[in-house]
């Protein structure tokens, strides 16, 4: 099985850091275009001089998008075809998270939460799948976590997000096999990314340091599952461990578990806020 992106039109969301950045960096290579998205110009645009000067051949589309907005992610996708074609490779990395009790939560933060991983993810899926399935080419990436497979308290509203894509792309996955078209999902755990920082850790602690791989290592555990045509990835040893560990748990068993880690989140919580 031939690669999804190679000699193919991509589309990469979230691309102006982290695991979006290193896909790109990865799949440009083999691409015949790429479009990179995210709201920061300045960073698409550093990548994109990047992405031209290593290879001269490859058509690298610019387009700072809040993908929060639909309108923007209608007008993301028309303009995206009208520069290099149809799309065949759509990469749903985009997202952000939370972390706190549901109750002491911003509601306009959840909301664009949900927005961003769930609805727009949804929109630009939707919008381009048909086509892939009409030309029995193309393939989706959509990056989890491995919160889209568990729970864990004071993420409730992420996590539940990211068990929306994780539930998506496995019934697209089914689907999707027998039309030519590759759907794929990865779910990873801690990844050396602006991530931690931008949920907003009030608990002084970051996961084992053991957990943490590289956002280019994701990435090529990414792209090879997606090669192979793969339903779930989920890349570094630790993290799968605890993933197989977690999945023969006793969900009765984990719900006593996490019942003090709630409270001490709360309690973390309580503490930090002026």
């Amino acid at each position: 099985m031939a690669a999804p992106w190679i000699d193919s039109v991509v589309i990469v969301t979230g691309a102006s850091a982290g695991i979006g950045r290193e896909l790109a960096r990865q799949m440009a290579p083999q691409a015949r275009a790429l479009a990179i998205v995210a709201r920061r110009r300045d960073r698409l645009e550093e990548l994109a001089a990047e992405l031209r000067g290593r290879h001269p051949a490859l058509e690298v589309f610019v387009r700072p998008t809040d993908l929060c907005d639909l309108e923007e992610c209608e007008a993301l996708i028309d303009e995206t075809q009208a520069a290099l074609g149809p799309i065949d490779v759509l990469v749903n990395n985009a997202g952000f998270g939370d972390i706190g009790a549901f109750d002491l939560a911003d509601w306009e933060r959840l909301h664009a939460m949900i927005r961003l991983n769930v609805t727009s993810l949804t929109y630009l899926t939707h919008r381009l799948y048909p086509t892939m399935v009409s030309r029995a080419h193309g393939g989706i990436l959509n990056i989890s976590s491995g919160y889209g497979l568990f729970f864990m308290p004071s993420f409730a509203t992420y996590v539940g997000t990211k068990h929306y894509v994780s539930a998506l792309t496995e019934s697209l996955h089914i689907e999707a096999g027998a039309l030519g078209v590759t759907v794929t999902q990865v779910c990873p755990g801690p990844v050396e990314t602006e991530f931690e920082k931008n949920i907003g850790n009030f608990t002084g602690r970051d996961a084992p340091s053991i957990m943490y791989i590289s956002a280019a290592m994701c990435a090529r555990h990414a792209l090879r599952g997606f090669a192979r045509g793969r339903a779930l990835v989920v890349p570094g040893l630790v993290v799968r461990s605890v993933m197989w560990l977690g999945a023969w748990t006793p969900r009765w068993f984990l719900r006593l578990l996490y019942r003090p880690i709630a409270r001490w989140f709360r309690k973390k919580e309580l503490a930090a806020r002026p």
